[in-house]
């Protein structure tokens, strides 16, 4: 007897959020996303995983809860922790916090920065020329790290200049750092800075 094999009308809504989080802008998948959502939610329910949508901020997202240390068979990690060093956390920290600044003063829904922007905002964590100067050099790496993770989008890339590459702080990054877990980032970046500093 063969299995039914017929595919879900929201198959496509499913395998977007299996490659990232889904964006209002994206508005036919949004859609089809709210129309199916009790579906969708269901069926990541059956494999351990929970449907994150937020109105408010735009998006949706998977994710997967902790195990429970008393759990006997515990599921694999589907999505697998990316840990982040000083440099991309420090970034991650500066952007969530203009983005909540951005919030209170505009109107719109997309913060967009120059790298040049974000240079000037990272200086004013860095007492030290050669501290700062090294970070702008290497600045490079941690925006690559956050553009991987889908936290930034490259939206202009000037090739002459990489100061005036333009990116779009993408609306995930208040699920990844809530203001809890803001505020435990930064104090461990004080110690951290507090340490090297001495």
């Amino acid at each position: 007897m063969e299995a039914n094999t017929e595919r879900a009308i929201y198959a496509h809504v499913i395998i977007k959020l299996l490659q990232g989080p889904v964006y209002v802008d994206e508005k036919a998948t949004w859609k089809d996303l709210q129309a199916w959502s009790t579906s969708i939610r269901d069926y990541f329910a059956r494999i351990g995983i929970e449907l994150d949508i937020s109105e408010t901020e735009g998006f949706a997202r998977i994710k997967q809860p902790e195990a429970d240390e008393h759990e006997e068979n515990p599921l694999p990690r589907l999505m697998r922790k990316q840990a982040m060093n000083y440099e991309t956390t420090l970034l991650c920290v500066i952007l969530r916090e203009m983005l909540e600044e951005f919030d209170i003063i505009s109107e719109g829904t997309k913060l967009f920065l120059t790298q040049k922007e974000i240079k000037e905002r990272i200086e004013l964590f860095y007492k030290e020329q050669a501290n700062k100067s090294k970070l702008w050099r290497e600045l490079s790496k941690p925006i690559n790290n956050l553009t991987n993770m889908g936290i930034l989008k490259l939206t202009r890339e000037d090739t002459a200049n990489k100061d005036n590459n333009q990116y779009e702080v993408k609306r995930i990054i208040k699920a990844l750092v809530n203001n809890e877990k803001l505020e435990e980032i930064k104090n461990k970046l004080q110690t951290h800075v507090n340490t090297i500093q001495q």
